[in-house]
């Protein structure tokens, strides 16, 4: 996957429009890139590991820095920061945004978690 040519935070620091050559702009509400974070503190080693992260509504974006040609590092306004967002993991979560997100509401709910802190 080639490098976005655009990475845009809005003024609110609650969304983050990707867009990529030849493609429509993705635009990821900060709470799905946060609960969704590729770090192995939310993701785990294994599917098994994975944990559900609750209380996320109102996480906003600090800072996004580059991680070589490949990569960046969101930090979050809760200190989340070591989550590396390859360009293939950015697109994936912009292709399949609504079903993460669905599949994210239905965890909460089943596990008696809530979107709130």
């Amino acid at each position: 996957m080639t490098a976005p040519k655009e990475l845009r935070v809005s003024k609110d620091r609650k969304l983050l429009t990707v867009t990529f050559p030849g493609h429509q702009p993705f635009e990821l509400p900060a709470e799905l890139l946060r609960v969704a974070s590729p770090s192995a503190e939310v993701q785990g080693h294994s599917p098994e590991q994975r944990v559900t992260v609750p209380g996320k509504r109102d996480v906003a974006i600090l800072k996004i820095e580059p991680v070589g040609n490949y990569a960046v590092r969101i930090t979050f306004d809760d200190f989340h920061d070591t989550g590396i967002f390859t360009w293939n993991y950015l697109h994936t979560l912009g292709h399949e945004k609504d079903a993460r997100w669905n599949a994210y509401l239905a965890e909460l709910d089943e596990k008696g978690l809530s979107r709130d802190r």
